[in-house]
């Protein structure tokens, strides 16, 4: 589709704000929540206003993590599969609110609705996920140097866990966290993006739904064991800084991970950041050029190129350069980008001016260093006066950058449906151009040729937390190992082992005889 006929049939003759209000009015959202407040909430796919929230204080904040802290110390003492149970309700309640909160994902965040319900269905997969790790808080039995005695390690809840979440999975990222923070006896403290409120409210709306349900069968969750707060910068600092919050899940920019993470280094919380992504995938002689060309289509163009696991850096290998690159031009030229309700768009708009203006400086800087640039303009008859959305409605060609060297932009995470590309020899030189950048979130290859996939895994190539084979850099798959590594952040919101980021480890050490021998050898004769 060109920039210059765009489809702007919109899915609804409803308008966006009414169409809201009936969203978050079947969701339980009382109305108070979201009128009148001092935070103004605006569609993406408008630019109109959509709701008007009231924002907490820093005082409410302080106050929220005191109620979620004596939550806590009740909390913490319910066994660990009945705290399983309120996370198998609140998976039942998500499965009945899928389509409005999906619907509500894509009215706000902009995604289409495919990923909009995406977003949701992987809320109620990270449920099942820690509805089964509730029955596996696993410690071990340790071999002790003395006689008569049992070594153990053991794992406790940890305390409130403090959650602070991005616009582009505006709802997803709670649900990792607070599932299993759940599960491992912490209460959750949420502060969303000020960008996207509207479903947060109504995933805090949906969760109280699953508490009450849960209490009716015995009153075990206590008041304040969930909390939300709306607001800014300052919501988010006294999150980061009230030593009452152990451990804080952080997702978002670098530059947002660059100002928590010392913060919480200062006070010896923990930090479970998961920033973002300036990703890579490698394309090979031998790899499936059709396979490839889908994988690359969706990890660079998806939600408007605006996930943490977006494809942003592509390596093609000279010998398939002027084969692939071509066809990925096409494409580029004629998916369909527009409002994200019509039926066959699959690149909505950005979030907002800010990403625009981003794209439009990175653009400008790769021009300026001699690239080739494809796309990349704002789309007539979209944004801006006359079209589905008005002047704060930012739609986007995603633009496809063929860079004489890996240099410039591509070395730096531009928020933004920007895919550079850039020829390469040896897969030794692709795997150091993959490392050569402080991101470490996702990776892949497409390659038939085993030896390239298992030096591309190997500890000799890829240095990202996600390493994938003929598949883009997609991360979020439940039960996986999902984080980051270098600047892209540290810890698991998934695996088999996420759940000890939630807790506290304890060592213990029984005596069951009638002698106290001393460890190492040490004589101690009284």
């Amino acid at each position: 589709m060109s920039a210059t006929s765009p489809s702007t049939s919109p899915a609804s003759t409803t308008p966006l704000v009414t169409e809201v209000d009936q969203l978050l009015q079947r969701l339980g959202v009382p109305r108070a929540a979201y009128t009148g407040g001092s935070l103004p909430v605006r569609s993406p796919i408008t630019g109109d206003a959509i709701g008007a929230v009231p924002q907490a204080t820093p005082a409410d904040a302080t106050a929220a993590i005191g109620r979620a802290h004596a939550a806590f110390l009740a909390w913490r003492n319910v066994p660990a599969p009945r705290r399983g149970e309120l996370v198998r309700l609140l998976g039942e309640e998500l499965r009945a609110a899928k389509s409005d909160l999906g619907l509500l994902v894509t009215l706000e965040a902009g995604k289409i609705p495919s990923e909009g319900l995406g977003e949701v269905q992987e809320m109620i997969d990270i449920c099942d996920f820690a509805v089964g790790l509730s029955r596996q808080l696993y410690g071990l039995t340790i071999a002790t140097e003395r006689p008569g005695h049992r070594m153990m390690e053991t794992w406790h809840p940890l305390g409130v866990c403090g959650v602070i979440s991005a616009f582009n999975f505006p709802v997803a990222v709670w649900s990792w966290n607070a599932a299993l923070a759940l599960v491992c006896g912490d209460s959750v403290v949420w502060k969303p993006s000020e960008k996207t409120p509207l479903t947060a409210l109504a995933t805090h709306a949906i969760a109280q739904r699953a508490v009450a349900r849960f209490n009716e069968s015995g009153r075990d969750a206590p008041a304040g064991l969930l909390e939300l707060l709306i607001g800014q910068r300052d919501i988010g600092e006294v999150l980061v800084d009230d030593t009452r919050v152990p451990v804080l899940s952080a997702t978002g920019s670098t530059a947002m991970g660059r100002a928590v993470g010392p913060r919480l280094a200062a006070r010896f919380a923990r930090g479970i950041l998961e920033l973002g992504g300036n990703n890579a995938a490698i394309v090979t002689p031998t790899a499936d050029l059709d396979l490839a060309l889908r994988g690359i289509a969706f990890a660079a163009m998806g939600t408007a190129g605006q996930r943490c696991t977006t494809l942003r850096r592509l390596f093609v290998h000279e010998s398939i350069y002027d084969q692939l690159v071509p066809s990925l031009a096409k494409v580029y030229a004629n998916v369909q980008v527009g409002d994200p309700r019509t039926p066959g768009t699959l690149v909505g708009p950005l979030i907002d001016r800010a990403a625009f203006d981003g794209m439009q400086q990175a653009l400008a800087q790769c021009s300026a260093l001699g690239a080739t640039v494809h796309g990349g303009s704002r789309v007539d008859g979209l944004g801006g006066a006359g079209g589905v959305g008005g002047s704060d409605a930012y739609y986007v060609r995603p633009a496809l950058v063929e860079l004489q060297a890996h240099a410039g932009p591509a070395l730096h995470e531009t928020f933004a449906p920007i895919l550079y590309v850039v020829r390469y020899r040896t897969l030794d030189e692709a795997i150091a151009m993959n490392n050569a950048v402080g991101a470490g979130l996702s990776s892949s290859i497409f390659t038939l040729n085993v030896r390239e996939a298992e030096q591309f895994m190997s500890a000799a190539g890829s240095d990202c937390g996600i390493a994938n084979v003929n598949i883009g850099p997609s991360g979020a798959e439940i039960g996986g190992a999902f984080g980051g590594e270098k600047e892209t952040g540290g810890g698991r919101e998934a695996g088999s082992d996420s759940w000890k980021a939630y807790m506290r480890r304890a060592t213990n050490t029984i005596n069951y005889s009638n002698a106290l021998p001393l460890a190492q050898g040490v004589k101690f004769d009284v």
